[in-house]
């Protein structure tokens, strides 16, 4: 199926020269007459790169063809993270850098969606919100609760991120996975 140009979105997923992108930032310019420039930061699913292309006129786009299955993640090596496929339960690997951002919210036995292109599993998707155990994080000094006071706590996953002065060791928060960022704490 054909993309007109207009029809890139953010989130939208689309084919450049045989790779699946998707759209992370959207603009477009209307020209004199009826032409328009469209500019968009896309993001590669197979590698993580991240480009800035612009589109003319009335371009055509291929829709990439991209389906997902449930999985769950098994282990890494340091180099590689291993998944399973719940439907077929086959494995299958992505390196440390295909991971990016993602690998430091894993824990082993979590489940994903595993994203695949032509059949072949290209990326994860995370859960929006994730919980994770509080493994160490300094405590508060008594009358030292400033408002909004953050500090550091560093996660089961070795993930550092800013929480509340009230959060303890051992405690369950939740994080955004978009962001890296402190929701809640998990009664």
């Amino acid at each position: 199926m054909a993309l007109a140009i207009t029809d890139l979105r953010k989130g939208t997923i689309f084919q450049l020269d045989g790779t699946p992108y998707k759209v992370v930032e959207y603009g477009q310019k209307v020209m004199g007459r009826g032409g328009s420039i469209v500019n968009v930061r896309i993001k590669s699913l197979i590698d993580g790169k991240v480009l800035d292309k612009t589109f003319k006129g009335n371009e055509q786009l291929d829709s990439a063809d991209i389906s997902k299955r449930d999985g769950q993640y098994l282990y890494n090596d340091g180099q590689s993270y291993y998944f399973m496929d719940n439907t077929n339960f086959e494995q299958f690997i992505l390196s440390s850098e295909e991971m990016a951002d993602q690998k430091s919210f894993l824990k082993e036995g979590d489940m994903v969606q595993i994203q695949l292109f032509d059949d072949k599993p290209i990326n994860v998707v995370l859960a929006k919100n994730i919980s994770l155990k509080v493994t160490y994080t300094e405590d508060v000094v008594r009358g030292d609760t400033a408002n909004n006071l953050l500090k550091d706590a560093t996660l089961e996953t070795g993930l550092v991120v800013k929480v509340p002065a009230f959060i303890k060791q051992g405690e369950i928060i939740r994080i955004d996975t978009r962001t890296g960022e402190y929701i809640e704490r998990v009664k």
